[in-house]
């Protein structure tokens, strides 16, 4: 009945108008971990805790952000943003979602460029990332739970996990791929009552195309005004396209963008932007905030400090606005994609698929996590990440240790976790 009802009624729920900005800011501050975290982290609060959005529909949802360009999670808070408080909730939650971490990573930018690293900020970040270790694990754990429960579904999931993290199949391939296996496995269930059919009000089109307007104007404006070759220019068109061309998330055009930055523009070398990558994972915030710290330095290499700032303000519009113009134009069908038989079955196929590439992540995460260095395993089709074994941190065990305990052994929230795992990490650094 309550599936029923959504297809009917594909407008946010009139009791839930809230634009819930404190709640959004606390997520903003707290989304440590990349997808895998930031995920992690909505599910619990927003799911479990707030029952904003119930099980299922969190999980179409997510299925239908895994298909989109551009980073999956802020697409997410922004779909259960007007889920709640319709497109203003959507502008908020997206906001709100990406801001804390924008201007963290533009204060670590600026520090970086002026001084360095710095040991301190790198110690509580080390217990940090160890907290956000098991933050995914309960969620890919809650995830899994909610998502492995047809026939099949957990062999979707370990092939899934095999491709992305074993194999380093294209995460948009593996999609398509549980797309179509769902789809034909479904053929055959019988159809929904009533069917579902298009939203009469067609006023989503006009704010996606706004939304559209609002990236494309200024965008060209700017490269207009200030010719192809100013620095401003060159990050708005490159991350213009990176804009509609990330599917995956950040990881899959992370070797791009270095391979871009370093050898083709020169803004940074190759040890500058793996320092980058290091603090756009221990900061909140989406993952692809990298290419923030990348416009901040290109920026200041060809103009100073002006210059930097502007060229993250241009990165941040550039990459993060196209999310609403998706979300605009998609939200309102979510749940009939969800109501349709085939399309169900497709999607729940790929949300099993979604639990195995959240498993690689997280995998993937620990690695970096637990291992100073971490190369690759090359050979016999195998072509998978692999710490080397004698970079261990010693340094990681008692943060971990310890928000395991807080976090799945006694229960406590996320917040408690993230301090005294950044507590921890200091203290471990200064003995």
């Amino acid at each position: 009945m309550k599936l029923e009802a959504a297809v009917r009624d594909p407008a946010p729920p009139p009791a839930a108008r809230s634009l819930d900005a404190g709640i959004w800011l606390r997520i903003g501050l707290l989304s440590f971990g990349g997808p895998a975290g930031q995920i992690a982290l909505m599910q619990r609060m927003l799911v479990d805790e707030r029952r904003w959005i119930d099980p299922e529909r969190f999980l179409a949802a997510l299925n239908f952000c895994m298909l989109l360009p551009g980073p999956e999670a802020q697409q997410l808070a922004a779909f259960i943003g007007w889920h709640r408080a319709g497109p203003r909730g959507a502008l908020v939650a997206g906001t709100l979602f990406v801001l804390p971490g924008a201007l963290v990573m533009l204060a670590l930018s600026a520090a970086y460029v002026a001084w360095g690293r710095l040991p301190l900020v790198e110690a509580a970040f080390l217990g940090i990332k160890c907290a956000v270790v098991a933050i995914v694990v309960e969620a890919l754990i809650r995830i899994a739970r909610r998502a492995l429960v047809f026939r099949g579904a957990v062999a979707v999931a370990i092939a899934a996990f095999l491709a992305t993290f074993v194999v380093s199949v294209p995460f948009p391939l593996v999609v398509l791929s549980a797309l179509a296996v769902g789809f034909v496995a479904a053929r055959g269930e019988p159809a929904p009552k009533p069917p579902a059919s298009a939203p009469r009000d067609r006023s989503h089109l006009a704010r996606g195309a706004a939304a559209a307007l609002a990236w494309l104007v200024p965008t060209a404006l700017l490269v207009h005004m200030l010719g192809s070759a100013h620095v401003l220019s060159r990050v708005a068109t490159f991350y213009g396209e990176l804009a509609f061309a990330t599917f995956g998330g950040a990881y899959a055009v992370l070797a791009y963008v270095a391979e871009r930055a370093v050898a083709d523009y020169g803004w940074l070398d190759a040890a500058t932007m793996a320092d980058g990558l290091g603090l756009a994972e221990t900061t909140p915030g989406p993952l692809i905030l990298v290419l923030q710290f990348v416009a901040y330095v290109a920026g200041h290499r060809e103009g100073g400090p002006l210059a930097a700032v502007a060229a993250s303000a241009v990165a941040l519009w550039v990459l993060f606005v196209p999310s609403f113009m998706w979300i605009f134009l998609g939200a309102p069908y979510v749940d009939r994609l969800n109501a349709n038989p085939r399309l169900r079955g497709a999607l729940r196929c790929v949300t099993a698929a979604v639990v195995g590439v959240v498993a690689s992540l997280s995998v993937w995460f620990v690695f970096h996590v637990a291992f100073a260095r971490v190369g690759r395993l090359e050979g016999q089709g195998i072509s998978m990440p692999w710490p080397e074994l004698s970079s261990f941190e010693p340094r990681t065990i008692l943060p971990l240790a310890l928000a395991c305990v807080i976090l799945l052994g006694l229960k406590r929230g996320i917040a408690p976790t993230l301090a005294v795992a950044a507590l921890a990490g200091l203290a471990v650094a200064r003995g």
